[in-house]
């Protein structure tokens, strides 16, 4: 199948998909006229890729379920490197979430004190 009609299985842009197969995450062959062609695995494996994206994953992540993404990874057993990575994602975003929740209470602070002006 060509770049259009995976992106339209699958729910990624084309500049997805490109990217994805930059990093060696899908594979394409060329055709005679040069357009991307992508055997019926890849759909499964981009299906698998936007799982973990969804899931706050990275693509640098990612890389690391390679083996695991001609599979079914919604319910596959979780590795213990999997589980390793997971966990090190969610305590970025938890840390992300307290420096926000942080900048938004200073700043309410500051919002809350500020003198009121007339419209």
């Amino acid at each position: 199948m060509r770049i259009g009609e995976l992106a339209q299985v699958t729910g990624a842009s084309p500049r997805a998909l490109r990217h994805y197969e930059r990093e060696g995450l899908i594979a394409s062959e060329r055709a005679a006229n040069g357009y991307r062609v992508y055997g019926e695995r890849a759909v499964v494996r981009v299906r698998n890729i936007r799982l973990l994206l969804a899931a706050g994953l990275t693509l640098a992540d990612v890389h690391c379920f390679t083996p695991c993404l001609d599979g079914d990874m919604s319910t596959a057993p979780p590795s213990a490197e999997g589980l390793r990575i997971a966990r090190e994602r969610l305590a970025v975003i938890d840390e992300r979430i307290r420096a926000q929740a942080e900048a938004r209470n200073r700043l309410a602070r500051a919002l809350a004190a500020a003198p009121v002006s007339p419209a």
